[in-house]
């Protein structure tokens, strides 16, 4: 059975996005790219919400624009090649290949969407990642901590949850950046 993964990058105080709605200074530099790269190969399945699949089509078009580094060359490839589910009660339509909307996070369809993946599946978004978390569907997070506090904003994890977390691997980066990856444990 796939795994359900949450991977976000997140400020050290645990935003993904500061006050004003900027995440700029969560870009990964070559190193961190590569390394988030090796993670997303496998994965077959992207669920994302509205807002996250907004910011995630400029993939689609991404291999167009010159002088890209290879790890993001890289990256445009994996992303087109995956399967994307958007979550969404006002998106009309999608405008990347491979991709469909549902309307709703049901959990029973995710249970169901996972038994029959051979990869292993991403959630992105920290609203759509809340959740499938709240509603146990999350089996790992991946966490990039970058090296900055920005005192507010959208929660890389949702308020109102209680989960201990086993650690299964760290790494860290030149750039100070840290990955932290951990599986709930059962209650």
């Amino acid at each position: 059975m796939a795994k359900l993964i949450y991977s976000a990058i997140a400020s050290a105080d645990g935003y993904v996005e500061d006050a004003a709605g900027s995440f700029d200074w969560a870009a990964p530099g070559e190193e961190l790219f590569c390394f988030v790269n090796d993670l997303e190969r496998p994965v077959g399945t992207y669920l994302y919400g509205r807002r996250m699949y907004e910011t995630m089509l400029y993939w689609e078009t991404a291999h167009t624009v010159p002088g890209q580094p290879f790890s993001v060359r890289e990256f445009t490839g994996i992303w087109q090649a995956a399967e994307k589910i958007v979550f969404s009660k006002t998106l009309e339509s999608v405008s990347s290949a491979r991709t469909r909307i549902e309307r709703d996070l049901d959990s029973g369809m995710v249970r169901q969407l996972k038994s029959a993946a051979e990869h292993d599946m991403t959630v992105g978004g920290a609203d759509l990642a809340g959740q499938a978390i709240k509603a146990g569907l999350v089996d790992e997070l991946q966490l990039f901590l970058v090296p900055i506090v920005v005192g507010g904003g959208k929660r890389a994890l949702p308020n109102g949850i209680r989960s201990n977390l086993e650690l299964l691997d760290t790494q860290r980066f030149a750039s100070g950046a840290v990955y932290l990856r951990y599986r709930p444990r059962s209650a």
